[in-house]
């Protein structure tokens, strides 16, 4: 063995347990007595230079230059700043990617021994592109120990690096490594490799997950209260808490349910076009009838319009909307642009079907602001697709608009700027989003220009510092559900599931936004639309059977629970292809950060078909996910929780298809609205409010701004309009 392995065990071992010998229980971290300087505070300094008696010639081999370090004794704060300093010397002074991987390699091969008996589920590490197994536990001098292995040499000598480091350190040195200080290590191929990136920083991060828990229980501490969720294998679904059973109830509807809307459906040539948000009882049956009839489709607020059409093209005669008004005001308006006017389109109430972010849009304020746009040339209105049909009519007619969705509000917003020089952009109405943007945007400033090209090719850093600036949103425009997600949720996601995938919705608060994205650089999260979560969590599980071993996969639902019928149903499907002799088994958790009684009571009739039925007797549980009154969200409610969306029932569904063709006028109130009145300037609103639409149309197709609109920006004012 050669002398850099001698040392490497001596450092893990011999070391810490000298400076046991002189350890003072009173001073332990764990009494909170022990005062101490801000771990790495001083680590950038200390990076530029380095302490000159860790400096000598073994410096860039950290494992043989631990001797030299044990020799003067230090503090194991110190210890630990100097062994980071150490590994990331070493990997920059090796300029060739080979030599990088030889060095890994080398240090694969001193990890010490894992016990056969630990390399268990429970110890995998979430995240990494190979298997990782690590054990945490506590000595009994309340200093961490760390064990781990892997399948791939490579990554075996990254968990050795990172042991080396942390061993025997106290719980708030381990906490006290962040993952931007491992963010200089460049280790394996040419280039930033992040699948081995996210191997620091995931481990690194498991690593302070399990100190913690070891720590609160050292402490005494009850165990915190986990959040309800769903686990998903291809043997079936567990609920875990009384929100997550709700939601499991309704993905297996009563067959009489589903059996009745298909053929009223059938009979009546009735398509359905539903938001992914729904209460889950009503998802649960348009799943299941899906299989039988296929025009229903359920999808995000701008596809539903697109589906509509296809349904009339297929020989639909009406189009049941299940959303809030807007949706089914933006179904009809794109049928009659298609030149299905005779089609009808009918909403699920025969009162309003709110939206407190549409309602934002529509207020004085909201006039306010494009007001101030019109005068701030060249203005383009970037306006979130959520918003009523009059709404984009009015504000096209103030500023030139173009509609939006959360998955292509970035790029449009990017190549708006990149298009005209000088452009102001104002984007509303949802606060949320728009500060998130900007948030995405700060950091795009600060990244190198081929990562910025990356995203946009006609940007670099100049030209995003230049555009943050020209970048407006409207302050005071909110969902009521999204508030769900603020400072109470982020506190317990990052305490107890940082080291799961984290997906966060363009419209949430900054703190979990901010969350989200961190994960997002480490592989570990997406930031986005619903559809863009969906993919995300599509693809992590068809990568996890790809690599055909036995794997669990945790994710945070950081949108509203309505979206769990469609992750459940895709991921079974994906399940459900698996090879059965491969052996692998992978299980899917959906967690919910959502208290465990977030219920409420279903309706005493779910049916107005010839079979009612009562929720209780089908299910066995009267209540479903959702807030018991009101309107204010907390941590007790999702999307399928808003009352607005709550008034899109599956015995209003029914009534409405059992009454059409509605030929005693009974759904009058029912009918989704065409507009008749015109814009301050004589204009159609459905014309007027369509063109926005038709302007994102283009720039999804076409990857650019309709010349249309580049003239409206360039050539024209609200008033000349």
């Amino acid at each position: 063995m050669d002398s850099a392995t001698l040392a490497m065990r001596a450092s893990s071992s011999s070391y810490f347990v000298r400076l046991s010998n002189n350890f003072n229980p009173k001073s332990s971290p764990l009494n909170f007595k022990k005062e101490k300087i801000p771990f790495f505070k001083s680590l950038n300094c200390f990076v530029q230079n380095p302490n000159p008696k860790f400096t000598s010639s073994n410096t860039r081999n950290p494992s043989s230059s631990c001797s030299t370090v044990t020799e003067i004794t230090p503090s194991s704060e110190q210890l630990i700043i100097e062994r980071l300093q150490s590994i990331i010397s070493e990997f920059q002074s090796l300029t060739e990617p080979v030599d990088r991987v030889k060095k890994l390699l080398h240090y694969a091969t001193v990890l010490p021994k894992f016990d056969e008996f630990k390399r268990v589920l429970e110890n995998r590490v979430m995240g990494c592109t190979a298997q990782v197994w690590l054990d945490v536990s506590m000595d009994e001098f309340g200093r961490m120990r760390f064990a781990a292995d892997s399948d791939s040499e490579i990554t075996k000598g990254l968990c050795s690096c990172l042991i080396w480091i942390l061993d025997g350190a106290f719980p708030d040195e381990v906490l006290g490594l962040k993952t931007e200080n491992l963010s200089t290590l460049n280790v394996g191929l040419p280039g930033r490799v992040q699948s081995r990136v996210n191997t620091w920083h995931n481990v690194l991060i498991s690593m302070q997950k399990r100190t913690k828990i070891l720590v609160a229980q050292r402490q005494g501490k009850p165990p915190v209260d986990l959040f309800p969720s769903l686990v998903v294998t291809a043997d079936g679904i567990q609920a875990q808490g009384s929100y997550a059973e709700a939601q499991a109830k309704f993905l297996f509807p009563d067959e009489v349910k589903v059996e009745e809307l298909v053929n009223v459906l059938k009979d009546k040539k009735i398509g359905i076009s539903a938001h992914f948000y729904m209460d889950p009882e009503v998802q649960g049956v348009l799943t299941a009838a899906q299989k039988h009839w296929p025009h229903i489709h359920i999808s995000d607020s701008l596809v539903m319009a697109d589906r509509a059409v296809k349904m009339a093209e297929a020989g639909c005669e009406f189009i049941a909307v299940l959303g809030v008004d807007f949706m089914s005001e933006n179904v009809r308006a794109i049928l009659d642009q298609a030149g299905f006017e005779k089609v009808g389109v009918y909403r699920m109430s025969n009162e309003r079907i709110g939206c407190s972010l549409a309602d934002a849009a529509a207020h004085p304020a909201y006039t306010s602001y494009l007001e101030v746009a019109s005068r701030s040339l060249p203005s383009l209105h970037v306006i979130y697709i959520n918003t009523s049909l009059e709404t984009k009519a009015f504000a096209h007619e103030l500023v030139p608009t173009i509609t939006c969705t959360s998955s292509n509000v970035v790029q449009t917003i990017l190549q708006a700027s990149a298009q005209i020089k000088d452009l102001n952009i104002w984007y509303g109405p949802d606060s949320y989003m728009g500060a998130n943007i900007a948030e995405l945007f700060q950091q795009m400033a600060s990244m190198a220009n081929e990562e910025i090209a990356e995203i946009h090719q006609q940007h670099d850093r100049e030209s995003i510092r230049s555009l943050l600036h020209r970048l407006h949103y409207f302050q005071d425009g909110t969902c009521i559900v999204h508030d769900l997600f603020g400072n109470e949720v982020v506190k317990k996601i990052q305490e107890v599931y940082c080291d799961s995938f984290l997906t966060a919705h363009l419209e949430v608060p900054g703190e979990m936004f901010s969350l989200a994205m961190k994960a997002k650089k480490r592989g570990m999260g997406v930031v986005g639309s619903t559809q863009n979560i969906l993919d995300f969590i599509k693809q992590k599980v068809q990568e996890s059977m790809d690599r055909n071993h036995d794997e669990k996969l945790q994710f945070v639902l950081g949108t509203e629970s309505g979206l769990v019928t469609s992750i459940v149903a895709e991921v079974r499907k994906l399940l459900g292809s698996v090879n059965a002799s491969s052996g692998a088994k992978v299980s899917i958790e959906i967690v919910f950060p959502v208290s465990s009684d977030s219920m409420s009571r279903t309706s005493q009739n779910t049916s107005l078909g010839p079979h009612p039925v009562e929720a209780s007797e089908l299910f066995g549980l009267s209540v479903i996910p959702g807030v018991a009154s009101g309107e204010g969200c907390s941590i007790h409610g999702g999307c399928a929780s808003c009352p607005y969306m709550k008034m899109n029932s599956l015995s209003s569904l029914l009534r409405v298809c059992h009454h059409l063709p509605d030929d005693k006028n009974i759904l009058s109130a029912y009918k989704a609205g065409r507009f008749n009145s015109q814009t301050p300037l004589g204009k159609d609103v459905a014309d007027v409010g369509c063109e926005p639409i038709l302007h994102m149309r283009h720039f999804q197709a076409k990857g650019k701004l309709p010349e249309k609109l580049v003239s409206q920006v360039l050539h024209t004012s609200g008033s000349q309009r």
